[in-house]
């Protein structure tokens, strides 16, 4: 611990005693660093935030939004490129002197590191463009900063606003041109249908087709075939019923007699057989009964026939006549249906080659007028989106910061440089001096001395300083120390310039 104190003791007595050394050097560097801050010129920057708006209602109620964050990180990687950032070069001052595209492209990679596009959120982001040339003023490159960034704006604007309806117009032109193509393909298409159907209207369809008309034909059949068993069933019930009913009713003067309740009976079962009921229907089978004890005791009794004609003998007969016609046109439509049903099946086995073509017309047909129609639905969604787009944009971009003109210079951080440059050379004095001192053959202790020469010191002799030496030492001193305070008052004094100078553009 004592040699290191030894040391430092050594360190600091040479450097006192070339003390005049190293603040000629400090003042030397502080010079030179400080007329080097002074020529940086100073850079401003300019800066807008964008909120992008995503949800559009009425685009996602038609059906045509996209995704916005997609669109958010298109604009963020887009707006910096090498083509926008071009456009902005030749139209502000940074294009003036720019004729080679050699010193154009150059331009563009300088001012690409000096735009940053950054995001704050998902729908927030910042543009920042920072300006310092040396050959414009303090206000032309706080100007030229906010006309960088509202160039880029402005690119924004036409890109995603213009540019969109421009490229809807172009793709709708595109579908256009398609759709004619298309319309052509399908009306050919169409008429080889047609032709084919023509000639084979069998097959219209394919052999699929054909297929499912032979099926639908037998299920078709299959029920013609159970209504007319029904109605057949339906129709020997009512002819069975007729032959029980009398055409006429009994007229004697017992009007209360077997014969009449004979009568009333009858109508009574004709009533119940018209509406449907079946034989073992218990009314049925009931008033049936009723009917044969009836006719026993009419037969007893000898009644005269003579009478009206019966009504529900009448209504029996109509009832007859309609279910007689319904089993007729049964019987046709049985009889259409298995000359169709033979056809089918003629067809379907005689001309497979046919039915082969028929499903080569009929898919290419389909496919045809698939993409027709999808082609149809997308131009008219992009008309629709067009006119959304023109009135309220699927993307709407609202500036929230504008950008403006600095009175600040962003950079460089004079009173901070000016600090380090201070530092650096009261560094470099003292570095200096204690370099020369190693170059020396002095020593500034015996003990140095002693390690040095690995040899015992015996002693040292005290320097003893006159008056008047004394006095010259403390003028030297006085001298120093004004050195001193003059270097760092100049360094207040440019601070201070700094300090005021900045929020003042000349």
């Amino acid at each position: 611990m004592s040699d290191i104190f030894d040391e430092l003791r050594a360190a600091l007595w040479s450097v006192w005693h070339r003390r005049w050394l190293a603040i000629a050097v400090a003042w030397g560097v502080c010079l030179l660093g400080w007329l080097v801050i002074a020529m940086i010129p100073n850079s401003y920057e300019s800066k807008a935030r964008v909120y992008v708006d995503v949800q559009d209602v009425l685009s996602k109620q038609l059906g045509i939004a996209g995704d916005g964050k997609e669109e958010i990180l298109r604009v963020r990687q887009t707006l910096s490129s090498a083509k926008n950032l071009e456009k902005v070069i030749t139209s502000t001052r940074l294009g003036e002197g720019i004729t080679e595209r050699g010193a154009l492209d150059a331009m563009v990679g300088e001012l690409d590191k000096k735009v940053k596009v950054t995001s704050e959120q998902d729908n927030l982001f910042e543009i920042t463009a920072e300006i310092g040339r040396s050959d414009l003023t303090d206000a032309e490159n706080a100007v030229l900063a906010r006309d960088v960034v509202q160039k880029l704006l402005d690119i924004l604007r036409e890109e995603h606003v213009i540019g969109n309806r421009a490229g809807i117009s172009t793709a709708i032109g595109d579908l256009d041109r398609q759709l004619d193509e298309r319309k052509l393909e399908l009306e050919e298409a169409e008429q080889r249908r047609l032709a084919f159907e023509a000639q084979y209207p069998d097959l219209i369809g394919g052999s699929d087709s054909l297929s499912t008309k032979v099926q639908q034909s037998r299920t078709e059949l299959r029920d013609v075939d159970a209504n007319l068993a029904a109605a057949q069933s339906a129709l020997a019930a009512i002819s069975a019923q007729l032959e029980s009913t009398p055409r006429t009713l009994a007229g004697g003067r017992d009007a209360t007699g077997p014969r009449a309740a004979l009568q009333q009976a009858q109508t009574q079962l004709a009533e119940l057989r018209s509406r449907g009921l079946t034989d073992n229907h218990p009314d049925v089978v009931a008033t049936t009964k009723q009917v044969a004890i009836l006719a026993r005791q009419a037969a007893a009794a000898g009644d005269d026939a003579g009478g009206t004609p019966n009504p529900a003998h009448s209504s029996l007969i109509a009832i007859r006549s309609e279910r007689q016609a319904g089993v007729e046109a049964l019987q046709a439509r049985r009889a259409a249906l298995q000359s169709n049903f033979a056809a089918l099946m003629a067809s379907q086995a005689s001309e497979p080659t046919v039915a082969a073509e028929a499903n080569r017309i009929s898919r290419d047909y389909d496919v045809l007028r698939q993409n027709y129609e999808k082609l149809l639905q997308d131009r008219e969604a992009l008309r629709t989106r067009g006119q959304v787009e023109d009135k309220a944009s699927q993307f709407r971009f609202d500036i929230i910061q504008q950008p403006g003109v600095s009175q600040k210079p962003a950079a460089p951080n004079r009173p901070l440089l000016l600090l380090g440059v201070l530092i650096v050379g009261i560094g470099a004095g003292v570095a200096a001096a204690y370099a020369i001192s190693q170059l020396k053959s002095s020593f500034a202790t015996p003990q140095k001395l002693e390690r040095t020469f690995d040899l015992p010191v015996i002693g040292s002799i005290s320097l003893t300083i006159s008056e008047a030496a004394r006095k010259i030492e403390r003028q030297r001193l006085v001298q120093f120390a004004g050195a001193c305070a003059g270097l760092v008052a100049m360094f207040v004094i440019l601070l201070a310039i700094e300090i005021v100078s900045i929020g003042t553009i000349a």
